[in-house]
């Protein structure tokens, strides 16, 4: 009889475990995709429908973009006001000056031997340079009827200033001029009796005193005083 080789509670030994088959990979990805699902169905319930929104958050809505816009329109507004502001500030102002220096003021504006006399005279020696009174643009250089040699000169507003009987003229219809520039030399052409500058403004077209318009720019011209630097007075 063979001896057994080994005792009996070790009869197992060697045996195996037979391991349990893995799961399947499509039903993982089916598990996957399904708590995914759920994730995504869960987020989107707590997102508002546009239908379900009530019409007065709507409009509290509109009205808040409707008040944004507004504020940046202003806040572009006042800016531009600003910078027109800072540009009006930093202008030079304008200059009006006497048209020549050391006359005798003669011969207002009004009537005289009944007729309307449109300027007023400063009589001055013959050769006597005189000047603009303003900026402005020659429309009038030569003859000009009982004005003899004339200079016309158009300011920025439309207003114009006659400067009559001279005995020559030294600029060009078209020239731009400044104040202080030269147009002539004083003379006695013309309906004239002894050299002097006839000295006219024109407003809309119609002649009106010197006096009182040059002395709202700061000029006044019969005492022959004059602020270089002035602003036009409000009309």
């Amino acid at each position: 009889m063979r001896q057994r080789l080994s005792s009996e509670p070790d009869r197992y030994r060697g045996r195996r475990r037979v391991p349990t088959p893995p799961r399947s990979r499509y039903a993982a990805v089916v598990t996957t995709a399904f708590v995914g699902a759920g994730i995504v169905a869960l987020g989107a319930s707590a997102l508002p429908d546009a239908k379900d929104v009530s019409p007065t958050v709507l409009d509290e809505l509109k009205q808040a973009s409707v008040t944004s816009q507004d504020a940046a329109a202003r806040a572009d507004n006042a800016d531009r006001a600003s910078r027109d502001s800072r540009a009006k500030d930093n202008a030079e102002p304008e200059v009006w000056l006497l048209p020549l220096q050391g006359y005798d003021f003669n011969s207002p504006y009004g009537m005289r031997w009944g007729k309307l006399h449109t300027g007023v005279d400063l009589v001055a020696p013959e050769g006597t340079p005189y000047v603009a009174i303003h900026d402005g643009l020659v429309t009038k250089a030569g003859w000009f009827g009982g004005y003899g040699n004339a200079v016309i000169v158009q300011h920025a507003d439309g207003s114009e200033a006659i400067y009559g009987h001279s005995s020559a003229v030294s600029v060009k219809e078209g020239q731009q001029v400044k104040a202080g520039d030269q147009l002539g030399l004083v003379g006695q052409t013309g309906h004239a009796y002894g050299t002097h500058l006839h000295l006219e403004i024109h407003v809309k077209g119609q002649p009106t005193d010197p006096v009182p318009y040059l002395q709202e720019r700061g000029v006044d011209i019969k005492l022959q005083v004059e602020a270089i630097y002035s602003e036009v007075a409000a009309s």
